[in-house]
């Protein structure tokens, strides 16, 4: 009986013991600070551009260089008085440039009839530009009629797109 006693002790005693450890088991301390909450989300960052102020690119990035006309007109149509106000407003901001208009027209017609019909397109351009306050003597006219289409399909979507007058910055930008 003396061994079933042992036996009988060691194993209660060993249950005690691990019953014990089970209910004496300390939960493990977090030390570590808490993690900190993600960063807010903030405006972005502003956009660097590497095109220089008061460059000829700036002017044709950032302003429009390019009106378009009507089939045989050279009136300046409402929806394009706003580049060129903001053609005239960068130009008076940079008194220093000077800008060369060019006219062209579309396909249709003959060579005279279009460098004249350009000319007259580049005019009328030249004419709103100094109409806003900028010096007639910075602005030059060039026409090159039907001669340098941007689109040579034989199409109105194309036809429009080459009834157009550009201005140029020619001289006095930042480069």
């Amino acid at each position: 009986m003396m061994s079933f006693s042992r036996s009988l002790k060691f194993t209660c005693l060993s249950a005690a013991l691990v019953l014990g450890a089970c209910t004496h088991k300390q939960e493990a301390v977090n030390t570590a600070p808490p993690p900190a909450p993600p960063p807010a989300p903030s405006a972005p960052a502003p956009v660097t551009s590497s095109i220089l102020p008061g460059s000829a690119e700036d002017f044709r990035v950032n302003v429009g260089d390019t009106v378009h006309f009507g089939y045989n007109e050279y009136s300046i149509q409402d929806t394009d008085k706003s580049i060129l106000g903001r053609q005239a407003a960068w130009l008076a901001k940079y008194p220093a440039v000077r800008v060369s208009v060019e006219g062209h027209a579309d396909e249709r017609g003959t060579r005279e009839y279009n460098l004249a019909l350009g000319a007259r397109r580049a005019n009328a351009v030249k004419e709103y530009l100094v109409s806003q306050g900028v010096s007639t003597g910075r602005v030059e006219t060039v026409s090159y009629g039907k001669e340098r289409p941007i689109c040579t399909e034989s199409n109105e979507g194309c036809w429009a797109q080459n009834r157009r007058g550009v201005t140029i910055v020619t001289g006095g930008a930042n480069s």
